[in-house]
């Protein structure tokens, strides 16, 4: 059987090497091909170190494990991290499996910056299961990958989402058999539960408790603590995030303002202040009219130097009582003139001068305050 370029198991006749011009990343299924081989090469001495081993080759260190299924109370989803997933398919040996491998068909590859993601909608997970006869399981699905793009070519995630199995028995088996209605029982029974042992599904199961404890069993083997000290340690540490924010996202609490020092900048300030204050005026001049040929006085609310006043040495906001000049008892409506010649936007303003001895003042505060 001849071979294309576009083969994986294509061997290139200028030597084993000539295929690494070519980007390896091009033809992610070699990947599960080379996996195949690995998983083939097991032994029944092989320990957690060679499990660790082969995860380390096809898996990135943040990688993550998902299988879906639907069992009959209901559908399923388990999820495991990278610490686990050599233990998972220690579990598939561990159950009766004396072979595993994956086939993937019509796979649809989609390139990323950073990776590329492999969507094969016609996988299927083959075991040999010698015990307790030999059967073969076929389990069908959905397998979705996605490979870091760099010389690795390692999975990132893993996510096999299961449709249906079939249980395969050779028919000499039966042959051999028909006659003992003992052994055709046997036979008619499931081994597997959607393709997974029960070796296997109670492993996931007690993932779901595994997995939030990685946190615990690594403080633990990296600073030697008690498990209850890891417990409290863990839990201090996430109320610690809760509570107190990363310092980059805190507001400030206060905003103080710079005390003028200048008394020509306090002076050009409070002519701006006046002048905004005359031109905001004179926008609203009907309704300032209508609203001051009402009141027969004028409150003048002087500024605390502490907010660049003018009122020097005294730390208090004055209020001032002024005549209201425009005041109208049939609430007439004097000229224009008059208004811009008011006390309250003109040169007589509170605001420009002290105001009179003979002036009503009035202090919010009772007692002084002290000198800054």
């Amino acid at each position: 059987m001849s071979s294309t370029p576009h083969d994986p198991f294509y061997s290139s006749p200028f030597g084993p090497f000539y295929r690494r011009h070519t980007p390896y990343m091009v033809q992610p299924e070699y990947r599960i091909y080379e996996m195949n081989k690995r998983l083939q090469s097991r032994t029944e001495d092989s320990d957690n170190l060679w499990w660790d081993a082969f995860a380390t080759e096809f898996f990135e260190d943040d990688a993550t494990l998902t299988l879906s299924f639907c069992l009959e109370d209901g559908p399923k989803r388990y999820t495991i991290g990278r610490t686990l997933i050599p233990r998972y398919f220690s579990t598939v040996f561990e159950g009766g499996v004396t072979d595993l491998y994956y086939i993937l068909k019509h796979s649809k590859e989609s390139y990323h910056n950073s990776s590329i993601t492999v969507d094969c909608d016609q996988c299927t997970m083959v075991t040999q299961h010698g015990k307790p006869m030999f059967t073969k399981v076929c389990t069908e699905g959905r397998l979705i990958l996605e490979f870091t793009f760099d010389d690795l070519m390692r999975i990132k995630t893993w996510h096999f989402t299961i449709r249906q199995y079939r249980e395969l028995v050779p028919r000499s088996i039966l042959a051999m058999h028909a006659q003992d209605p003992q052994v055709l029982e046997q036979l008619s029974k499931n081994i597997t539960r959607m393709g997974l042992t029960n070796f296997t599904l109670n492993y996931l199961r007690l993932c779901v408790i595994l997995e939030p404890m990685q946190e615990l069993m690594s403080r633990h083997k990296t600073y030697n603590l008690s498990p209850r000290d890891c417990l409290k340690t863990c839990l201090f540490q996430k109320w610690q995030r809760m509570v107190a924010p990363p310092e980059p996202t805190r507001q400030p609490t206060t905003k103080r303002r710079k005390r003028k020092n200048s008394t020509s900048s306090t002076s050009n300030s409070s002519a701006g202040n006046n002048a905004n204050s005359t031109n905001s005026k004179k926008k609203s001049a009907a309704a300032n009219l209508s609203l001051s040929s009402q009141v027969p006085d004028v409150m003048v609310v002087g500024e605390p130097t502490l907010m660049g006043g003018e009122f020097g040495d005294e730390d208090e906001r004055l209020i001032t009582r002024l005549e209201n000049t425009q005041y109208d008892a049939a609430n007439g409506m004097d000229d224009e003139e008059d208004f811009n010649n008011s006390p309250a936007l003109g040169n007589n303003s509170p605001w420009n001068s002290k105001p009179a001895a003979n002036q009503e003042t009035k202090s919010e505060n009772p007692t002084p305050q002290a000198s800054q």
